[in-house]
């Protein structure tokens, strides 16, 4: 009975065991407690999520607070290969900046001067003389235009092409002949000096030169021709030429006392060196006094010499001098210790600028270099012209000069040996000077 008793007891357990399972398995079914049951299961997966984030966001801040604290540098190749990538990428979002390129053209092409120099009859080895001197001192390349009649033309190159290299790296040339655009080449070739009347058409032949540096053929330099090229730098916006008064004096100066035509200033300017910028001339419409408008630098030269030929003594630089006497605005005026003649101190001394300064461009008009008349010229000359490139400038150039000045001391332009040595001496100490440092530096 016991035994009937506990199986009963047993039997009945089981099966309200039984019955609340599946009540429980049915109740899960149930729409309602299903949503509950998501509801719940959800909650628990966000913030499970929002733990995890939490523990990601801590670790990146410590992550670039300890790159800005440490940085680590990218691999060499790593670097290569994103440079390489972002130079595509730049290459196709946007288009190359190629303006910088014909800059540093420009910029080539402003360290090149451009010195031009007219040549006839009998003035080969004046001419190379003068050449000479410009490359002895000169920092810059030059390009010299040579203007020459046919028979100097192969002389010219013959003579230049027989230079040391050390020189010839320097400077390039290119020899012109003899040409007129305008009027009667017969009749200006034959004005003042043979070929003179070359120079004015200088703006007209070089048409693509912006600026140069025009010098008579018995025209020394004993400084750098770059110092006389950068007055270009302080011309004024209407400024175009620049020449040194004829004269300092005007009661003994030429166009004062004598001139029969218009001429610039008070005693009128002197042509044998003369800086133009080219573009500006060729661009200028010059007052005159044939007719009420302007007429550009071509079309007034012509004219100008019909009208005045009979009245003219110097040629080209008289007509210089009335073209700048009705434009006296386009014209700047150096001083004249860079373009020092005999008449400076044949009469006493009166170029205040060379007695303190020195000569800077010797003008040995008058033809004083192959003549005893102003033998202080000569020496300076005799001494360039003979000069071997290659020797010590010193011992060579400056102290034959110094020591051959001796002899002139009793001449009027001897007695004020300081005009002339002192700035070629100033010269030649600093391209020492240069040389010394640029050897050191070297070493």
């Amino acid at each position: 009975m016991r035994i009937h008793c506990k199986v009963v007891v047993i039997a009945v357990c089981f099966g309200v065991f039984l019955l609340l399972y599946f009540l429980g398995g049915n109740a899960a079914d149930d729409p309602l407690l299903r949503e509950v049951a998501e509801q719940e299961e959800k909650k628990k997966e966000e913030e499970s999520n929002s733990s995890r984030r939490s523990h990601s966001d801590f670790g990146r801040n410590v992550g670039e607070k300890f790159a800005k604290n440490f940085p680590v540098e990218e691999p060499l190749q790593g670097r290569k290969e994103r440079k390489a990538i972002n130079r595509g990428v730049n290459a196709k979002s946007k288009p190359r900046n190629i303006v910088g390129r014909p800059l540093t053209k420009r910029k080539r092409a402003e360290d090149v001067m451009h010195l031009a120099v007219v040549a006839c009859g009998n003035r080969l080895d004046e001419t190379l003389t003068m050449v000479k001197s410009a490359l002895l001192f000169s920092l810059k390349r030059i390009m010299f235009h040579i203007f020459a009649e046919d028979p100097l033309a192969p002389q010219f190159e013959k003579r230049l092409n027989q230079w040391p290299h050390s020189i010839s790296s320097k400077f390039q040339y290119r020899i012109y002949p003899i040409t007129f655009s305008v009027g009667n080449a017969d009749e200006w070739k034959k004005l003042f000096k043979p070929c003179a009347a070359q120079r004015l058409f200088l703006p007209v032949i070089l048409k693509d030169v912006d600026s140069l540096l025009y010098v008579d053929t018995d025209v020394l330099f004993l400084r750098p021709m770059d110092d006389i090229w950068s007055f270009l730098k302080s011309f004024n916006s209407t400024q175009l030429a620049a020449m040194a008064p004829e004269h300092e004096v005007p009661k003994i100066g030429w166009y004062s006392r004598f001139a029969r035509h218009p001429f610039y200033g008070v005693t009128g300017v002197n042509s044998g060196v003369m800086l133009m910028n080219l573009t500006r001339i060729r661009s200028t419409l010059f007052k005159n006094s044939m007719i009420p408008s302007g007429l550009s630098w071509e079309d007034i030269l012509h004219p100008l010499y019909q009208k005045y030929k009979n009245h003219i003594t110097w040629g080209d630089q008289d007509l210089l001098n009335i073209i700048f006497h009705y434009n006296p605005e386009c014209l700047f005026i150096f001083p004249c210790q860079w373009n020092y003649r005999p008449d400076h101190c044949m009469y006493g001394s009166n170029c205040k600028g060379a007695e303190k300064e020195g000569v800077s461009i010797l003008h040995g008009n008058r033809g004083v270099y192959h003549d005893d008349k102003q033998p202080a010229f000569k020496v300076v000359y005799d001494a360039i012209c003979d000069f071997p490139f290659e020797d010590d400038m010193f011992q060579s150039l400056f102290y034959p000069i110094q020591t051959k000045f001796l002899d002139t001391v009793n001449t009027l332009c001897g007695r004020i040996p300081q005009v002339f040595l002192k700035q070629i001496e100033k010269t030649m100490k600093k391209a020492f000077d240069e040389k010394v440092v640029r050897h050191v530096r070297h070493n």
